[in-house]
């Protein structure tokens, strides 16, 4: 099989810039994944994305599964597979149901059955949908969402749903896969 991929991926076995690459691996619990791969091309980007969505990932007072749910939601959106076959896991880990996941893939389509979620996670969704289709988000939804959530969460949410709609725009862009679906070189 031939690799015709317009930028091809870092390689696995990759160790420079060493403690950049140390850092990536001890994020990921010692690999580098494809998305990984293709960031170290850039040794500026690949740090400060491993800096702040290692912030976002780890550092939030979000609760994890609201985060994974808008995480996926916006993979669902824009068709980010990749983003969807690394979220869809942890979000079942922080508790969601495998009957979330099946309805998520479905967000932002007419057959889309919200009764799997609570009526937060409806919001979340809500959320999710509106920032990455149309950008502004109803005022109505904000100020549930804030009573909800309060200030501070409601703020991490949102940041959330944005770097994920930005990395599923890298990803796509970039073509890049799952990696029991990519090549390996």
């Amino acid at each position: 099989m031939t690799n015709d991929r317009l930028i091809p991926y870092q390689p696995l076995d990759l160790a420079e810039p060493a403690d950049l690459v140390a850092e990536i691996r001890k994020r990921r619990g010692g690999q580098l994944i494809n998305l990984d791969r293709m960031l170290l091309h850039s040794e500026p980007v690949a740090r400060g994305w491993n800096h702040f969505i290692g912030n976002v990932r780890q550092q939030l007072s979000l609760d994890p599964k609201l985060r994974e749910l808008g995480m996926c939601g916006v993979a669902v959106l824009n068709g980010a597979e990749y983003e969807f076959f690394h979220h869809a896991p942890p979000f079942l880990k922080a508790g969601g149901t495998q009957a979330q996941v099946d309805a998520m893939r479905h967000l932002g389509e007419d057959d889309f059955d919200p009764t799997p979620f609570s009526l937060l996670e409806r919001d979340v969704l809500e959320l999710t949908l509106q920032m990455t289709r149309t950008i502004q988000v109803n005022s109505e939804l904000m100020k549930r969402l804030q009573v909800a959530l309060g200030n501070t969460v409601l703020v991490e949410l949102v940041t959330v749903i944005a770097a994920y709609n930005m990395v599923s725009r890298f990803l796509i862009a970039l073509d890049i896969h799952p990696e029991d679906q990519a090549p390996k070189a």
